[in-house]
């Protein structure tokens, strides 16, 4: 019987996920299947209670579940628990589900690909969400000179009080203002996958970094390329946390 892994969020149909892992599967003649897996906001207990029922060994999580995941785990690693959100499920050897985070190490081995120093740097970054608490425990660490700009004020606050303490706060609307102070701006707001642009302002010489990658990002791509901004997606940090993801599912590199 195969093993069965996949993706759980709500956008899940675009993820390109599956072709990845299940490339990665086929290539180590492993017997597992890969799946994307709607599960809609406030479903995810009884979805992760029925995979484990049917025997799923490993899940990653997208939005709107990582912080969600993070508190329905029976265990977490150091970096979930630090960050607040998981973006990997594990399967113990009892059954339960163990939280992971490779969303942050994935996002820091972009930055280094991309040759993109944060350290001392204006950095403005859009969302307060799961991947964006990733993200800022990243450029916190680094040393970025960072803004925080969300809708919610409140949640842009949580997340300074838990991993970027020095961090400016600012609504989404005054922050887009002042992006041109910005030498890098990471989106990880979601407004791509409905079809939302951002009212970016013409560039200064700064990158403009969207997690989302393919639709999801291709109108904020296209609009900041526009203004001047050099652009770059999330399709490198998708595969760099799904390359670690499968590492600690199978103890393999691919």
């Amino acid at each position: 019987m195969k093993r069965l892994l996949g993706v759980i969020g709500d956008p899940v149909a675009h993820s390109m996920s599956p072709y990845i892992h299940n490339h990665w599967l086929r290539e180590n003649e492993i017997d597992a299947v890969y799946a994307a897996l709607e599960v809609k906001a406030g479903e995810l207990e009884t979805a992760l209670t029925s995979l484990r029922a049917h025997g799923a060994m490993g899940l990653n999580v997208t939005l709107p579940h990582k912080q969600a995941a993070l508190k329905l785990a029976a265990s977490a690693g150091d970096t979930a628990r630090r960050i607040g959100a998981a973006n990997t499920l594990v399967r113990t050897p009892d059954g339960d589900w163990r939280a992971e985070n490779t969303d942050a190490p994935g996002f820091a081995l972009t930055l280094e690909y991309g040759d993109i120093a944060v350290e001392g740097r204006d950095v403005f970054l859009l969302g307060a969400g799961g991947s964006a608490r990733a993200v800022a425990d990243v450029l916190a660490r680094r040393g970025a000179r960072l803004t925080l700009c969300n809708r919610t004020m409140s949640r842009a606050e949580a997340l300074a009080l838990d991993l970027a303490p020095a961090a400016r706060i600012l609504s989404l609307e005054d922050g887009l203002r002042q992006l041109t102070k910005a030498s890098v701006v990471i989106n990880t707001l979601s407004l791509g996958h409905a079809g939302g642009v951002l009212d970016l302002p013409d560039a200064t010489g700064g990158i403009f970094y969207d997690i989302s990658y393919g639709k999801g990002a291709a109108a904020n791509l296209a609009e900041a390329g526009r203004k001047g901004w050099r652009t770059l997606d999330g399709l490198g940090m998708l595969v760099a946390q799904a390359a670690l993801s499968f590492e600690l599912w199978f103890g393999i590199t691919p």
